[in-house]
């Protein structure tokens, strides 16, 4: 169906307009760490406010407070999580896992890598990302808690402080 009538379209307009100023309202609300792409659950989180919005504004099954209690519901949540992880290290590993080890001093860590199902041409190309035209330049480099790359170049001060919570298994 291409037109169900004007009701329909307005009906978006205006459950679209009140339930974006509602997000906005909740995004100051519960600060910038909502918003933030640390780790894979905060992914999840972003994903869910946007279906859970899009539901709110196009599904007539869905009614508009109770779609904006959902999305009270998915920011308190993080809230909560991200507040028992800040202060217990048992949930912070269990929610965020750890940043790994993928290449360091010379050598791909191949264990890492399989454990990751990171290839060599996947690190190769995150080098070249970073403008490094030669391994020999990359000290080290980690695959973060929300899938990025971290390459640390070679310095004479060494990466030993900034590597002490990867995991190098």
């Amino acid at each position: 169906m291409l037109f169900q009538g004007w009701l329909s379209l307005f009906k978006v307009l205006f459950v679209g307009v009140i339930a974006y100023l509602a997000l906005i309202i909740l995004l100051r609300s519960f600060g910038k760490r909502t918003l933030a792409k640390m780790n894979a659950f905060d992914l999840v989180i972003n994903v869910a406010l946007g279906s859970t919005l899009a539901t709110i504004i196009l599904s007539p099954k869905v009614v508009f407070i109770e779609g904006i209690i959902a999305l009270v519901l998915l920011f308190s949540l993080q809230y909560v999580i991200s507040y028992l992880s800040l202060n217990s290290k048992e949930i912070r590993s269990l929610i965020k896992g750890e940043a790994r080890l993928l290449f360091h001093d010379g050598e791909f860590l191949r264990g890492a890598m399989k454990s990751e199902r990171i290839t060599e041409e996947e690190i190769l190309q995150t080098v070249r990302n970073n403008s490094f035209g030669n391994l020999s330049d990359v000290e080290a480099i980690v695959l973060e808690t929300n899938g990025e790359f971290s390459v640390i170049p070679k310095s004479d001060k060494g990466a030993a402080s900034i590597l002490s919570n990867v995991s190098k298994k």
